[in-house]
């Protein structure tokens, strides 16, 4: 029978199924030949190519597995890195990426047997930050490169500055607030009125121009000044008392209203801004919304003991007293009832706790009143559900 056409449906079945994957167990990892079935493997196995690879091999075969095991890690680390960067991810999907390359190192040829092997070797070395969750590993690649390090470093650095602008803002806040209440406590002088309790008492004046002016001097002036004097100059001081109050008193007014609401408007739009995407926080009051645990755990709630790497945390049911290990995707905030202690979880505020005021049901907010921390008694309106949580 001769051979199929080069256009036939047979002809091109084989060449699809020669790119894609095939089955392991029909691979050769010595000779990288992938066989398409049993029959073919085993002619392979028979051939004299192959039986001189396993010469090859029996001589020095712990030189071959690290070979292979060196290709496979440097592969799968460099796929880490370039499709997931810094980010945690779960070992089976960067697996599931890695196969998926036809000239791909096979697990089997290398010192691990499987892949939760590979996972825990990578975290005993360095490599990665890796967790067991019930959900299963997850692994993030450490980025040592020289370059990445500087840029860190760099943020960090901006990071501490921005930092350092708040509370620097914030003490300047308090300064002025301090100053504003104290001027309200000072009673500002009062004024009167040049006047005599009793008619018959003399007024005099000791008006002292220098030191070698006799008294004689003095109290001939003073004996000059008739009650048209006295009137004049009461009446001349009150004016200019006048005109002094309103002068000190319109600056003050300018100056109070450009202290506070500008800075604090500025501070308030700042604060909106910061966001992180880690919002787990010790002895807050959580929900477990996942499906994949029993059932007797699902819309149940807890108090969060422990926060292991921002993202994981060990969770204690109210309920049943047990602990659990979840991640934060698994878990949800839990709204109380206006009146009741709040903590914030991200934000400008986060880390500070409060009181829940009201609910706002058509924004998904609250507003909430500070009572920690340099802006105590602050009231926040329009902070989202996410973003506040139940103290235990």
């Amino acid at each position: 029978m001769g051979k199929s056409d080069f256009l036939s449906p047979k002809a091109i079945a084989n060449r699809i199924k020669s790119k894609g994957l095939q089955k392991l167990r029909w691979y050769c990892q010595m000779c990288q030949k992938q066989c398409r079935d049993e029959n073919g493997f085993k002619c392979h196995c028979v051939s004299e190519s192959h039986q001189r690879q396993l010469l090859l091999a029996s001589e020095n075969p712990q030189r071959f597995m690290d070979y292979f095991s060196e290709e496979f890690r440097n592969d799968f680390l460099e796929l880490l890195r370039r499709c997931f960067g810094t980010k945690r991810v779960h070992n089976n999907i960067v697996y599931n990426e890695y196969i998926g390359h036809r000239e791909h190192i096979h697990m089997n040829a290398t010192q691990w047997e499987t892949l939760t092997d590979f996972t825990k070797w990578l975290g005993r070395e360095g490599l990665c930050k890796v967790d067991e969750t019930p959900k299963g590993w997850y692994i993030q690649y450490i980025d040592r490169d020289p370059e990445t390090v500087r840029r860190q470093l760099e943020l960090e650095k901006k990071k501490t500055q921005h930092l350092d602008d708040e509370e620097k803002t914030a003490r300047f806040i308090e300064e002025q607030v301090r100053r504003g209440l104290e001027g309200k406590e000072q009673e500002t002088p009062v004024f009167t009125e040049l006047s005599r309790e009793n008619n018959e008492e003399k007024v005099t004046f000791n008006l002292k121009k220098g030191a070698g002016s006799s008294s004689g001097a003095t109290s001939s002036k003073s004996s000059s000044l008739g009650p048209s004097a006295l009137k004049t100059r009461a009446s001349a001081v009150s004016v200019r008392r006048k005109e002094s109050s309103q002068s000190s008193a319109q600056p003050a007014k300018k100056k109070k209203k450009s202290a506070l609401d500008e800075i604090m408007e500025l501070e308030e739009e700042k604060r909106r801004t910061v966001r992180t995407d880690a919002w787990l926080q010790p002895g807050i009051v959580v929900k477990i919304i996942t499906k994949k645990l029993e059932e007797k755990y699902h819309k149940k709630k807890g108090v969060v003991k422990e926060v292991i790497d921002r993202h994981t945390a060990v969770v204690k049911m109210i309920d049943s007293g047990d602990r659990l290990k979840l991640d934060q995707t698994h878990l949800e905030t839990v709204i109380p009832a206006p009146g009741k202690r709040i903590l914030v979880l991200n934000g400008g505020y986060r880390g500070n706790e409060g009181t829940l005021e009201s609910i706002n049901e058509k924004t998904f907010s609250a507003t909430v009143v500070i009572e920690t921390g340099a802006l105590k008694g602050r009231r926040v309106e329009g902070i989202r559900y996410e973003d506040i949580s139940k103290l235990a």
